[in-house]
């Protein structure tokens, strides 16, 4: 989230990827080496590490998860660079938290809501509430068209089923979440706490 003219900003660039955890993974050892913007060239576009049919989808992608790790410092990436699977998913989602608040807002907010109650599904009905309630923030999500509130609605989905909020993307059924204990630790010292929060929604 961005703040200007003090209005809320949502940011809608989530839609260019869900986690991409194996691409993740690419562009973190990148981080880590220090790669300047000819070694991106070549391993994006020339190597095509990330392994995509199109060049600019991968530009796309790589700028996308650049950009959400480039809010973290080092020692998350490299957790996201060489941890397990199940700590690099936390970690890659707590970067994708703090790069998208709509992101963060929904989990926080809808799923936080839910679990009060002890509602075991949302809805797509829910998103749609959900978007409302963004747009009396920020005005120019009303601007955003119905192809790209799908597309939203389906990559924050599959995000959730990639980090085990919700059992998958169809039945949308909610699930207990126990944040990693290292994940817990670096967002508590690096005072990420409305990561933290989005995170934890479920305990």
């Amino acid at each position: 989230m961005q703040k200007f003219n003090d209005k809320i900003i949502y940011n809608g660039e989530i839609v260019a990827g869900s986690l991409l955890i194996r691409e993740s993974r690419k562009i973190a050892r990148l981080l880590l080496n220090n790669a300047d913007s000819g070694e991106w060239h070549q391993a994006i576009v020339i190597e095509n590490v990330l392994q995509k049919h199109r060049p600019d989808t991968a530009m796309r992608q790589a700028r996308l998860i650049k950009n959400r790790l480039s809010l973290m410092t080092p020692k998350l990436w490299e957790i996201v660079d060489k941890g397990s699977m199940d700590i690099a998913v936390q970690a890659i989602l707590a970067a994708s938290i703090k790069h998208s608040r709509l992101l963060g807002d929904f989990m926080d907010k809808t799923l936080r809501e839910y679990w009060r109650t002890f509602t075991k599904n949302i809805s797509i009905k829910d998103w749609k509430d959900f978007l409302e309630t963004c747009a009396q923030v920020d005005p120019k999500v009303d601007k955003w068209t119905d192809s790209t509130r799908s597309k939203l609605k389906q990559v924050v989905f599959r995000i959730l089923a990639e980090s085990k909020y919700i059992a998958c993307t169809k039945s949308l059924r909610l699930l207990p979440v126990s944040i990693i204990p290292d994940i817990r630790k670096y967002l508590i010292e690096n005072s990420e706490d409305y990561v933290l929060r989005c995170m934890e929604v479920t305990q």
